[in-house]
């Protein structure tokens, strides 16, 4: 039982330590005060490549 509850925690922390860097860092990229400016380099982006019907 206590080796059972050993692995549940050593999988806890692993997974913890994995992935809170990478939440902690869409959190802070997708803060709404984030947001017009994403918004508006994702437009910049796609008005600026060049059509393909124009070549």
């Amino acid at each position: 039982m206590f080796l059972l509850l050993f692995f549940v925690l050593l999988i806890q922390f692993f997974t913890y330590w994995i992935f809170e860097p990478l939440a902690f860092f869409l959190e802070y990229v997708l803060e709404i005060r984030f947001f017009p400016i994403i918004t508006l380099i994702v437009l910049v982006f796609l008005f600026s490549v060049k059509n393909i019907e124009q070549n």
